[in-house]
């Protein structure tokens, strides 16, 4: 057997641990995911007729801010189901599972590579259960080609393959499951301080370029444009090289820290 075999081999299998453990205990999960769905209730119906307002300039409009709301929230649901992944790659790390697949004739990366696509998996079928809340309350993409769809599906792909990598690197660095959720925070933090909620020129002067250029803004704003037709602008392209950079990041610091032996 060739060696991409083998690796393609071991990877379905750790892979299929994963969903497992998923699907075993999906408590984590479901909190995880609770978070944007509350988020987006409590925007939507307690401060949704305010903030359309003061976005708008106009009279309130909650359908508007909807739709201005939920492409944001969507971002933050990956990020905050990524949390997961970083404490369950640290359980693995802490419980001995790992020393004895060290022991065994596998392919070595096949192990964080099947916490990856399983982690990746979540995070689409977490985006697609929010976004059907979003659907039921009013949401709507009427403008929306079948190729912009697709091009907003990929986008979130990429922007969960990049985040995932760098919550297992996260994950890997913790002594414990507490320690890994706790560092991987700034993934569901990083979009409360971006465009989700409100437009960045609506914050103050000195606060601005730190919302505009964090890895969340430029892709909440392609998503908007790719979903309601609002200008994109240079946002594609900084999406694009903050995910191709956070998932190489993510991918060397989380190899090479998996690859050292242990003491």
């Amino acid at each position: 057997m060739s060696s991409l075999s083998l690796a393609v081999r071991d990877s379905s299998t750790m892979l299929r641990r994963n969903l497992l453990h998923a699907r075993r205990y999906p408590s984590l999960t479901l909190n995880l995911l609770l978070t944007p769905i509350m988020l987006l209730l409590l925007f939507v119906y307690i401060f949704g007729d305010t903030m359309s307002a003061g976005i708008g300039g106009g009279g309130a409009d909650r359908s508007a801010y909807i739709a201005y709301l939920v492409p944001g929230l969507l971002l933050m649901t990956i990020g905050s189901t990524t949390i997961g992944t970083a404490v369950s790659v640290s359980n693995d790390m802490t419980e001995g599972i790992i020393a004895r697949f060290r022991t065994l004739a596998i392919h070595r990366g096949s192990v964080l590579v099947g916490h990856v696509v399983g982690s990746v998996l979540r995070s689409i079928i977490s985006v697609v259960l929010v976004g059907a809340v979003a659907v039921a309350i009013g949401f709507r993409s009427t403008d929306a080609t079948a190729l912009e769809w697709l091009a907003a599906f990929g986008l979130l792909a990429l922007f969960a393959t990049a985040l995932t990598w760098i919550a297992v690197g996260m994950g890997l660095i913790s002594p414990n499951a507490e320690a890994a959720g706790n560092n991987a925070m700034p993934l569901i933090f990083l979009p409360l301080i971006s465009s989700t909620f409100v437009p960045v020129d609506a914050m103050p002067g000195w606060f601005r370029p730190i919302a505009e250029y964090q890895p969340f803004t430029p892709a909440i704003e392609t998503l908007r444009g790719l979903l309601l037709g609002t200008e994109i602008g240079h946002d594609g392209w900084l999406t694009i090289a903050w995910s191709i950079a956070l998932a190489l990041l993510g991918y060397f610091w989380s190899t090479s820290k998996f690859n050292q032996d242990p003491r």
